[in-house]
């Protein structure tokens, strides 16, 4: 992408003193649920109200949005409040009734971002639009595929460009409705300095006691912006019930999150960071030196599993391993969840390397 500086214009423009706050309901339910919420929001740091009016559910049964009616209640609380207003769009026919409605950010969803096709027809729609485009990391972990997509918005010459990272499905069990897998957007964030981008902590927590927390990281992280889910009665929401905060909540909790600095200023701060660093580096070099010595005991016993024709999976063992890892990690503050990403991750490694082995 070229002219990247130009895709945060749209955030500078708005002269924020603080990170952008994008709030409101999971789903637009009635003219008077959104109605109070964005009264109830309008006084928060919250700038921009948000709301489902399309809702794609992965199983048919469920309360898929009330369609083209909620723009009008949206349109209505932006005249009432001042907010601006934001919905998800998932084709070109949601992008002419939101435009018509003059809808100021429209967000791609992750259902649609994983495809190509139905992402350039949106494209399509949107050419040379001054709107704002925010547009949410694909379901699966593929950075390929998230910023693909951008570039079909830029090459349509969509300038205010976002990205809104809400988390990765897993079939693996997890203490997240999605998987955070923060390396993902950081990689798009050292790639893509200028693109603007915010975090959904709504969808990755799947419930309202771990949100403030996400939100932290994401601002330590250096995080553009927020998009959190708020119902003036949460409990009753007609979906995602359990992940959605009152925006009193909100309020505190914008009061709460600490904004850090990028750098520090103080001599003494950067001398004992750049020696930090440094112990980092070295303890980091230390590490691919083990990882190629495990890898190279790996070489020896592929060669006798295919002297011996045995097969390169010994499920046992691998379990075993598993096990003990675990508790080692606990002794070292390590998290079960990431002993097994990292173990697994040195397990396939290491299968790779046997098969090479026994296939020569």
């Amino acid at each position: 992408m070229e002219n990247k500086k130009e895709l945060r214009g749209w955030l500078d423009a708005m002269e924020l003193a603080h990170p952008l706050v994008i709030a409101g309901p999971c789903s637009a339910e009635t003219e008077e649920q959104v109605l109070t919420i964005a009264h109830q929001l309008k006084d928060t740091d919250a700038t921009v109200l948000r709301a489902g009016i399309w809702k794609p559910r992965t199983r048919p049964g469920n309360f898929e949005g009330v369609g083209a009616l909620g723009l009008k209640w949206l349109q209505k609380a932006k005249q009432e409040t001042g907010m601006m207003i934001t919905t998800e769009v998932a084709n070109a026919h949601h992008v002419d009734l939101a435009l018509k409605h003059d809808v100021d950010i429209l967000w791609i969803g992750a259902r649609t971002t994983v495809s190509p096709f139905i992402v350039q027809e949106i494209a399509d729609a949107l050419q040379g639009t001054d709107k704002t485009v925010l547009v949410k990391n694909p379901v699966n972990p593929d950075l390929a595929l998230w910023l693909g997509a951008v570039e079909r918005f830029h090459s349509a010459d969509v300038k205010n460009l976002g990205v809104i990272h809400r988390g990765f499905s897993t079939y693996e069990k997890t203490r997240y409705r999605n998987n955070p897998e923060w390396q993902i957007p950081i990689d798009l964030q050292n790639r893509f300095p200028d693109l603007p981008l915010i975090l959904d902590p709504s969808h990755i927590a799947g419930r309202r006691d771990i949100i403030f927390d996400l939100c932290q990281t994401a601002l330590d992280l250096n995080y553009d912006g927020l998009m959190v889910e708020t119902h003036h009665d949460p409990d009753n929401a007609w979906s995602d019930a359990k992940q959605q905060i009152k925006p009193k909540t909100l309020d505190q909790m914008t009061v709460d999150l600490r904004i850090r600095k990028e750098e520090g200023d103080a001599i003494e701060f950067q001398n004992k960071l750049a020696t930090a660093r440094t112990k980092i580096d070295v303890v980091d070099h230390q590490l691919i030196e083990m990882l190629g010595k495990r890898m190279r005991i790996s070489d020896e016993i592929g060669a006798l599993k295919k002297k011996n024709n045995v097969a390169i999976l010994q499920t046992k063992r691998w379990n075993e391993i598993l096990g003990k890892m675990i508790l080692q990690g606990e002794e070292q503050n390590l998290s079960e969840e990431f002993i097994l990403k990292v173990f697994k991750a040195i397990h396939q490694e290491s299968i790779n390397h046997q098969k090479k082995v026994i296939s020569e």
